[in-house]
């Protein structure tokens, strides 16, 4: 917690006591149903949560804006990203109910109104948003694929990767690396890609 209050340093207490409280939250739940690495767990603050709010330093989200968060599995990136910006709608999409299960749990004890879960394929879901927002969910060409259609226009995907970038033929896009915010090891070769919706006459 306290690396996020050192890149953070102008959080309320509300947002403050939110961000403290994931750890035994996540804790409790991640005995349950597996969500995170056990060896990684010791990690969750640097490899969860300020992994997810390096998305907020390039993205600052304003009031009224939504946000899909495919695949957020237990709730990454979305939740901390809520906390941070509690006039932005969220929602957490995922199709395996367990994991929404505990998103819904997590945002209950927090309270936070600004969260929504939404339980379905990412291929059958219709609505479009101000921005998309995935984590190591599917190689980046396939993420583009899926979620192209969710985008308004002058929307963008924000992808939180660790690997290569791939080369697309369709889609402009914006690299910023997370080691230009945070200089903890493991950012070193994490990025947050901006990729913007394409024309539908061209191809990946």
């Amino acid at each position: 917690m306290e690396k996020i209050l050192h890149y953070f340093p102008s959080l309320n207490k509300s947002q403050k006591e939110r961000l403290n409280s994931l750890y035994s939250i996540y804790f409790h739940w991640n005995k349950r149903i597996n969500l995170i690495s056990r060896k990684d767990f010791p990690n969750f603050y640097e490899h969860h949560v300020l992994h997810s709010l390096a998305i907020a330093q390039f993205f600052p989200f304003k009031k009224g804006q939504t946000i899909l968060d495919v695949g957020t599995g237990g709730g990454f990136p979305g939740i901390p990203l809520a906390i941070l910006f509690p006039e932005t709608s969220f929602f957490l999409l995922d199709a395996i109910q367990k994991k929404l299960m505990v998103v819904d749990e997590v945002t209950k004890q927090l309270e936070l109104k600004n969260v929504k879960t939404i339980r379905t394929r990412i291929e059958e879901h219709k609505n479009r948003y101000d921005y998309v927002t995935g984590r190591a969910v599917k190689n980046l060409p396939q993420f583009i694929t899926w979620t192209q259609n969710n985008l308004k226009p002058k929307a963008s995907i924000l992808y939180l990767s660790g690997g290569e970038i791939p080369h697309l033929k369709k889609n402009k896009i914006k690299v910023f690396p997370i080691a230009s915010i945070f200089s903890e090891p493991f950012f070193e070769t994490k990025k947050v890609i901006q990729v913007f919706r394409a024309s539908s006459k061209s191809q990946i």
